[in-house]
């Protein structure tokens, strides 16, 4: 397995051990375009993999804060009552960075800056960049792609 993120069509495609894709998945990456530097709030690019998985066996909806449940489930009220909270929902598949210089260690250092695939807010869009760095994905997507991967899959972040 391996995952593709491409920021220009906002897609998030996985691919089986034979080359094929079997899913493709609408995503929401860094409203401040692509970039590594720690304190940009872009999304890093280049060769990265899944260090961690957080939230198996969850429920959907699932309100995590510093990668851990706060025992809160999301819903619209809960939303309107935080407004500008930077939801981290469902589950979390944790990234670092696999290019020392470009994405891994020193000031562009992925796993340090916190970049995550995870589930948003159902009123959040797909399609349009809107994170803060992170890969953003409708709950019920980022389960089903959590299901299907493992730490240590590679994931390439592209333009």
């Amino acid at each position: 397995m391996r995952i593709r993120i491409d920021l220009g069509s906002q897609t998030l495609a996985l691919f089986g051990d034979d080359g094929a894709c079997i899913r493709r998945y609408p995503v929401s990456t860094a409203a401040n375009g692509p970039g590594e530097r720690e304190g940009s709030g872009c999304t890093p690019r280049g060769r990265h993999r899944i260090r961690a998985a957080i939230g198996r066996a969850m429920p959907i909806g699932t309100v995590f804060r510093g990668r851990r449940p706060t025992g809160e489930i999301w819903t619209p009220a809960l939303a309107a009552a935080a407004p500008g909270r930077d939801w981290i929902l469902s589950r979390i598949l944790w990234l670092c960075g696999e290019e020392p210089g470009r994405n891994r260690l020193g000031e562009v250092d992925t796993m340090r800056r916190y970049v995550y695939i995870h589930g948003t807010g159902d009123d959040q869009p797909m399609g349009t960049p809107r994170s803060h760095g992170c890969i953003r994905m409708r709950n019920r997507e980022v389960v089903e792609l959590f299901d299907l991967v493992r730490p240590g899959t590679p994931v390439e972040i592209c333009e």
